[in-house]
């Protein structure tokens, strides 16, 4: 790690501290030639392989924009979206595994989707699985119409 101040290519390690549930590290160093302090945070980079077979590093926001476009004109706020970001981020990260597919993505966002507005996880729906008739739609409706016990919708994966 370089110096910001001097550029000297060594720096020692003060403290160390975990930040975000874990998800990134906040590193205090000192720099041996200048004597200068200064903060590092590392992050985890967890990948997002696409249909394509294109890798992309995960990004929250990518994630908000799209559920934005599906609720735009519904009755959710931008604190609701960042919520359901954050859900969907802690999701992907719980899997544990460094890179993830694209499409297990986008099962993390319809869950909660789902619960936040009907009609804003209808149009994502449609888009993500790619709806062609009024028939998908209709079977989509008639899932969530249809509950199991625990009172969630049972919609077909």
């Amino acid at each position: 790690m370089h110096c910001p101040f001097c550029r000297n290519p060594d720096s020692r390690v003060i403290d160390s501290r975990s930040t975000d549930d874990g998800a990134a590290i906040r590193r205090r160093r000192s720099c041996p030639e200048c004597g200068k302090r200064f903060t590092t945070q590392e992050n985890v980079l967890q990948m997002v392989a696409k249909r394509s077979g294109v890798t992309e590093p995960f990004s929250r926001d990518k994630i908000i924009a799209g559920v934005r476009r599906a609720c735009q004109g519904r009755p959710v706020d931008e604190d609701a979206l960042a919520k359901l970001g954050q859900r969907v981020e802690e999701a992907i990260r719980a899997t544990g595994v460094a890179e993830i597919p694209s499409h297990e993505i986008g099962l993390a966002i319809l869950g909660p989707l789902g619960e936040l507005d009907e009609v804003a996880y209808l149009r994502f729906a449609s888009v993500y699985r790619g709806f062609e008739s009024l028939d998908d739609f209709a079977k989509e409706i008639e899932a969530l119409r249809r509950t199991d016990s625990s009172g969630e919708a049972d919609r077909p994966h």
